[in-house]
């Protein structure tokens, strides 16, 4: 089950909840994300499965893609809907004067992470320390806003408008914090009401399977899962291909340097996917020293997956053998 999965969040459970049905329903340990959500946000949700969690680290750096609500005239603890909302004191602002102070915001622009995160100050995650009533001094970092633009408004009630925004923006980004600091320029308040991740990096919302969808296809079966998975090196199209010879697939799959077939495409990274006549992903690799060596290998080496006949073998001859003790349904690890 190598592949990668692009779930439709939905609000309420964690990223670790969707994972952990995912190990169930795919009958894997081997199951990682692409970037956490926190409990009320949804939307894009990447997973990636066996083999493929090998290339997850090559998408951390991905963009992110939002649509998210902003609510004025209040502050949070949490800075968005879960906190404690305390009113904040000037005028709500209107839509002209959200639209202006949006430009200011965009950019390379200076971030403090809400107090309420994931991020270790001493050793300690923040969100403990909050909960225990310290205030965790937190550094500022700079995060790219590469689009942040109203696209709806909301003044139904004058105290508390509420706009949408969509964002693009650098990996990293604190979504809540911007609706933070968007009140606090506005000399007003305000927290985030809700996120919907429209894409991170090459898997968008189109594309992603809701909850209930993958719940049906792991009930028909494994194949019924494998036909929602993209391939292993689904988004790595920046890594230009390089088809190597069939002798070479047993040298590298034992993480040996080769020498390229011929000139190597350009590109702007300096990693290739090197695969097989047929189109099979074999390695991802680097150059050196005008070799190719394997980074991430996605093939065993043929001893290995000689044994594993061998072995598949055996088992099969003991399950028809009478005359054995071995229990042809043993327990996997998993199972304890």
């Amino acid at each position: 089950m190598d592949g990668i999965l692009i779930v439709a969040k939905a609000p309420g459970p964690t990223s670790h909840d969707i994972v952990a049905l995912v190990r169930r329903l795919a009958a894997t340990r081997r199951v990682g994300h692409g970037g956490t959500l926190d409990p009320f946000a949804s939307g894009v949700l990447p997973l990636f499965l066996g083999r493929a969690t090998r290339i997850a680290e090559y998408h951390l750096g991905d963009r992110k893609a939002y649509r998210a609500t902003v609510c004025f005239g209040a502050t949070s603890t949490t800075d968005d809907l879960e906190g404690e909302l305390t009113p904040a004191p000037g005028r709500t602002p209107t839509r002209e004067a959200v639209e202006a102070a949006l430009p200011a915001l965009r950019g390379s622009i200076v971030q403090t992470p809400p107090q309420f995160s994931a991020i270790k100050v001493a050793g300690r995650r923040a969100y403990a320390l909050a909960r225990a009533g310290e205030k965790p001094q937190l550094s500022p970092r700079q995060v790219e806003i590469d689009r942040l633009d109203l696209v709806s408004w909301n003044g139904d009630d004058p105290d508390r408008p509420i706009t949408e925004l969509e964002i693009e923006c650098s990996a990293g980004t604190y979504i809540r914090a911007l609706a933070r600091d968007l009140g606090a320029a506005l000399g007003n308040g305000a927290y985030l009401g809700a996120l919907t991740r429209t894409a991170s990096g090459p898997f968008r919302l189109e594309d992603a399977v809701p909850l209930a969808q993958v719940r049906n296809a792991a009930a028909e079966g494994p194949a019924g899962l494998r036909a929602l998975l993209r391939p292993i090196d689904f988004g790595l199209e920046r890594f230009p291909v390089v088809v190597v010879p069939e002798s070479d697939v047993a040298a590298i799959a034992r993480g040996q340097l080769i020498r390229p077939p011929g000139p190597l495409p350009d590109g702007e990274e300096t990693r290739y996917r090197l695969t097989d006549r047929g189109g099979r992903l074999i390695a991802v690799a680097l150059v050196q020293n005008g070799r190719l060596a394997p980074d991430k290998v996605f093939v065993d080496p043929p001893d290995v997956a000689a044994r594993s006949r061998l072995d598949i073998a055996a088992a099969t001859a003991a399950e028809l053998d009478p005359s054995t003790d071995v229990d042809p349904d043993p327990a996997s690890p998993d199972d304890v």
